[in-house]
């Protein structure tokens, strides 16, 4: 039986960033907190979390990211290791990763003010 990492990855090029897959990806708030995580530690792996979601909902999250560009991630043996394309995103949409966290972070903080069991 072939292995499930068997086939390449799909990552975009730099060149190849589709503006409207990347802020589609960024919609999702289950994505969003996805990225915040792998800022926050880069290089860490895909299970280091479920996000409140299902095993196969969450890799389909991962997926998304990683074909809009907006992550890479690197197979090593069966986990893969993921990492922001901050460069290349702030070369191609200056500014914008840096927004989406801010964003992010701000809307966190305004739901845990509302609901002091969120968060």
């Amino acid at each position: 039986m072939a292995s499930r990492l068997a086939n390449p990855l799909t990552i975009p090029a730099e060149e190849d960033f589709n503006l409207f897959a990347v802020m589609f990806a960024l919609n999702d708030p289950t994505r969003r907190a996805i990225v915040e995580f792998i800022a926050a530690e880069p290089g860490t792996g895909c299970s280091g979390s479920d996000f409140g979601v299902s095993k196969s909902a969450l890799t389909r999250h991962w997926r998304v990211l990683r074909e809009s560009g907006i992550i890479k991630q690197e197979a090593q043996g069966n986990r893969h290791r993921n990492w922001i394309r901050r460069e290349e995103l702030d070369r191609r949409f200056p500014g914008l990763m840096k927004l989406v966290l801010r964003e992010h972070e701000a809307t966190l903080r305004r739901a845990s003010q509302a609901d002091p069991d969120v968060v």
